[in-house]
């Protein structure tokens, strides 16, 4: 597995520079004309930089797709109220119990008020990154990487699908549904949709539903697509409860934190890929 070259600016308050990508031409042009002053500024300020750490001065030209480095600005958030549980940690993983409502990663508007930037923050761990990621409405378990070298080992564990995923949901109750039973289809994630949809084509997303009784349903996915689950009970006719995207998209507050998504990374089993050893970690939150 090829490693990525580390970013040639460091971690800052726990977050890592923006990679941009260039048109080409003259690299302070393109940023104002692009992010603005603010932009600009920073070149005179000597606060960008090329691949290899020089310092982007006004007079530097770059070719069409090289990259340039600089911290954002971080807009104003709304912070999310929860805190985030360390369940296990030593010198390679950390492992969360995620809250509701808090992305994994930075992303789209969501950067500060992350589970990776507070926990990079809250622990002094500027190369912690996750092994997997979490919808940012699904809570539960969640694994982090503490170094560097580490990295690849455990995210290739979770890429290969070599991890059993146990999740739990609710939703309303069908007596005509026979459980379990094993959800099957090709599910498509298009840029610029919120939501996910059941294409014709071979199957990519395998996901066993069983249900526990009186609503409570465990969920076991052998594929990871965007949201594979929450698409799979609602192809059922069982969108789990909370849910704002199926079936219907529905528009919330962002400082609105009063319904959760009732779905929980509950269960995580691997066998290490460093020590060998069984791993097992169980959220402590109950829906």
């Amino acid at each position: 597995m090829r490693r990525s070259r580390p970013a040639p600016l460091p971690v800052r308050d726990g977050l890592g520079p923006a990679r941009v990508r260039l048109r080409g031409g003259a690299v302070l042009v393109e940023l104002a004309s692009r992010f603005g002053e603010a932009a600009a500024a920073k070149v005179f300020a000597g606060e960008v930089v090329c691949a290899d750490g020089t310092p982007v001065t006004p007079g530097t030209v770059l070719p069409p797709g090289a990259f340039v480095y600089m911290y954002r600005e971080l807009r104003d958030e709304v912070p999310v109220p929860f805190d985030i549980p360390v369940l296990y940690r030593d010198d390679d993983i950390v492992v969360v119990d995620k809250p509701h409502f808090l992305a994994t990663m930075p992303r789209g508007g969501h950067v500060a008020q992350t589970a990776l930037v507070r926990l990079r923050r809250a622990l002094d761990l500027p190369e912690l990154s996750p092994a997997h990621r979490l919808d940012r409405l699904t809570a539960g378990v969640l694994v982090f990487t503490a170094r560097r070298e580490v990295r690849g080992a455990y995210q290739t564990l979770f890429a290969r699908g070599e991890v059993t995923k146990t999740y739990l949901a609710r939703a309303r109750v069908d007596e005509t549904l026979r459980f379990p039973q094993v959800v099957w289809s090709r599910i498509v994630k298009r840029r610029g949709s919120l939501q996910a949809v059941e294409t014709c084509g071979p199957p990519n997303a395998e996901t066993v539903v069983a249900s526990l009784g009186a609503g409570l349903y465990r969920l076991t996915p052998t594929t990871g697509r965007t949201h594979q689950l929450r698409v799979h009970m609602n192809s059922l006719g069982l969108p789990i409860y909370g849910d704002p995207l199926y079936p219907e998209v529905l528009d919330v507050a962002p400082g609105d934190f009063s319904r959760p998504l009732q779905l929980l990374a509950q269960r995580l089993e691997f066998e290490d890929p460093l020590s060998g050893r069984p791993r097992v970690f169980v959220s402590a939150r109950s829906l």
